[in-house]
């Protein structure tokens, strides 16, 4: 599982339709469908239903939503972490 996936689920699942959330991540549609895809192959199960105005979350994407905040949250605070140790190691000598 890639954080590209779990970007893309995240953007896809706010938005409500692929073709905004592909806007939205500077994709195309096609490879943020298979970012999708592919991520529902990995769990195993449908995270959407297709619809024909758009994607809604079914129970087990609304259950993987919460987790990929966190993983992204979490991905986010180590950036900040690491760079702000490194500031700190590049310091005046």
């Amino acid at each position: 599982m890639s954080l590209t996936h779990i970007q893309s689920f995240i953007a896809v699942a706010e938005e409500g339709h692929v073709g905004r959330a592909a806007r939205r991540l500077h994709l195309t549609q096609p490879p943020l469908s298979r970012h999708i895809l592919a991520l529902e192959d990995e769990l195993g199960t449908q995270l959407f239903e297709r619809t024909p105005r758009g994607m809604r979350l079914l129970p087990a994407g609304e259950a993987f939503l919460n987790h990929a905040r966190r993983i992204l949250a979490e991905v986010d605070a180590a950036v900040h972490t690491v760079r702000g140790v490194a500031r700190g190691a590049q310091g005046p000598h």
